[in-house]
């Protein structure tokens, strides 16, 4: 039997046949959920589902919310929903456990849900202003425009025979 070890899953894979261990799905992420986490988990969907348009689908262990790029993302764990939201700024506030930048306009904040009762107001204002700072319309920034450079006069240059140079000292020995 001709075949090889799939470097991720480390499953024996003949040869011709096909394989695709990263193939997941929303269902087969979230199937082992408590009832609470998965309340919770239908209510977040919900609620990011109404925003508007904007491709929902799973990524090896993450359920991805995408516009032009993703603005949240969810990783379903054994106690609690770990939910990831891109903004144009670090959000410092209780639910949220770390803020860090992860490019140069964009920060990631990341809310642990662990109750239906914790989707709502700030996290939801928080995951439409994600969804509304990923809109391809604007590029996918909220920042303000550069603003131009004031020209200022320059100071004269002085040119290196026109300096007169620095006395030399000696310095001590340290012992």
């Amino acid at each position: 039997m001709a075949g090889r070890e799939c470097y991720h899953c480390k499953q024996w894979v003949e040869d011709g046949a096909p394989h695709d261990c990263w193939t997941t799905t929303e269902t087969a992420l979230t199937a082992e959920l408590s009832e609470d986490l998965r309340d919770a988990w239908e209510r977040l969907r919900d609620t990011a589902a109404e925003f508007g348009d904007q491709r929902i689908y799973a990524s090896h262990n993450s359920i991805m919310f995408s516009r032009k790029a993703c603005y949240f993302f969810v990783r379903p764990k054994k106690s609690f929903l770990e939910v990831c939201v891109f903004l144009g700024r670090p959000v410092k506030a209780p639910q949220v456990r770390r803020s860090d930048s992860s490019s140069k306009s964009k920060y990631y904040n990341i809310i642990q849900l662990r109750h239906r009762d914790e989707v709502e107001a700030p996290i939801t204002d928080w995951l439409r202003e994600a969804y509304e700072y990923a809109d391809p319309s604007r590029g996918g920034s909220l920042d303000p425009p550069k603003k131009a450079k004031r020209s200022t006069p320059r100071a004269r240059k002085t040119t290196r025979s026109s300096r007169t140079p620095a006395p030399r000292t000696k310095r001590a020995k340290r012992n």
